[in-house]
């Protein structure tokens, strides 16, 4: 009977033995997994810092690599050494690095001077101003012809001389004319001489680059100049390009013989722009565009044909011009009843575009002000009154263009 009660004992020891050992089993297998998992984050960790370290290396050495000098090559010899001017002033005769491509090295090219052999380490690309790079108007204005009132022939007319030639070359071929290099608009302040480039920018698929002519007048000598030629270089590389330079009188008055220092130097800037748009490089398909509303004060070579063939006179609205000017500047308006546009029109004598819009805009103020959701008559009429009353004495300059 004892015999009988010790055998099952023995066999309990056993499956609890083997049970213990199933689970240090697992226990080991789940340690094994979690160290090999550890094992290989450590192994990605050290790949991940060993790459850092060899930046964090290659950046110290970039750091401790000795400055270069930027140069410009005058002239290249014919033993394949080079004139170089650095920017600290003198010309030396250098050598280049085996490492440069000589064939990317002309006379111009900007280069990289060692500091202290000063041997030619690399080309560098051209640089322009940010003040030209920064002129080019990427995204399109959304201004177009049908915003424009009262100036169907000065459009059709600019079309002829700037968007044609872009769109429809191949007319002028024909034909057999060379199109117009530049049109001058001139008028007074407000007739709408920036608002008609900004629609011919809409309407071309050409770069367009807009500059104030103010912009061009630098402190130092020869930096007027060098921003215009780095002007009509980005206009040639970006072709076909339109340039426009908005008071142009800036930059373009007469020259004359008792100037100021500061005058001699506007005058650079004037030559170098003549030069550029009546030279020996062509300018193929950029045309410039300018305005001004003082076109008496400005240089008769600047004037002449070859030059800005085409002069395009912005006159004031007649009467059917400010209707149709009235017209556009309210369509976006909620209007209450109907609207005598002629009657407005007729009291606005003498009135420009930037005046109409001025009236529209103060009677939808009116509106406003008395918490009204939709503009009457009385609002235009009242508005009429507060605008011309207030443009009254600047209106007297516009006869020097009748």
């Amino acid at each position: 009977m004892a015999d009988n009660d010790a055998a099952p004992s023995g066999r309990e020891e056993a499956y609890d033995r083997l049970n213990f050992l199933e689970l240090r089993n697992n226990q080991l297998a789940e340690a094994i997994k979690r160290v090999e998992s550890e094992r290989h984050y450590m192994e990605a960790e050290i790949l991940r810092l060993q790459r850092e370290v060899k930046r964090l290396k290659t950046e110290l050495d970039r750091l401790r690599y000795p400055p270069l000098i930027v140069g410009t090559v005058r002239d290249v010899l014919t033993d394949g050494r080079l004139v170089v001017k650095s920017s600290t002033g003198p010309d030396f005769v250098v050598n280049a690095a085996e490492t440069v491509e000589h064939e990317k090295i002309s006379v111009g090219s900007r280069v990289a001077l060692n500091k202290q052999t000063l041997a030619v380490m690399g080309v560098l690309p051209a640089s322009l101003d940010p003040l030209v790079t920064a002129s080019e108007i990427v995204s399109r204005p959304s201004i177009t012809y049908e915003d424009i009132g009262g100036l169907g022939d000065q459009i059709r007319e600019i079309r002829e001389a700037v968007e044609y030639p872009l769109l429809r070359g191949e007319l002028y071929r024909k034909v057999g004319v060379e199109p117009p290099k530049g049109v001058l608009l001139i008028g007074p302040p407000g007739t709408g001489k920036t608002m008609i480039a900004k629609a011919v920018a809409h309407h071309t698929h050409a770069t367009f680059i807009r500059l104030v002519g103010s912009e061009l007048v630098q402190k130092y000598i020869g930096e007027g100049a060098r921003l215009v030629r780095e002007l009509f270089q980005l206009a040639r590389e970006k072709a076909p390009t339109i340039i426009f330079i908005d008071e142009i009188d800036s930059i373009g008055a007469k020259r004359l013989e008792v100037a100021t220092s500061g005058d001699r130097e506007v005058q650079r800037t004037l030559m170098q722009l003549l030069a550029e748009m009546d030279g020996f490089e062509p300018l193929s398909n950029v045309k410039i565009t300018a305005a001004t509303n003082r076109p008496d004060i400005l240089d008769e070579a600047l004037l002449r044909p070859g030059r800005f063939d085409r002069i395009v006179e912005i006159p004031v609205p007649t009467f059917q011009g400010r209707v149709e000017i009235f017209k556009i500047h309210s369509k976006a308006m909620s209007l209450k009843d109907s609207i005598d546009w002629e009657a407005l029109a007729a009291r606005c004598d003498g009135c420009t575009g930037a005046d109409i819009k001025s009236i529209c805009t103060e009677a939808g103020m009116w509106a406003i002000r008395e918490e009204r959701d939709a503009v009457n008559m009385a609002d235009f009429e009242r508005a009429v009154e507060k605008v011309i009353g207030e443009e009254d004495t600047g209106r007297e300059t516009v006869g020097m263009f009748a």
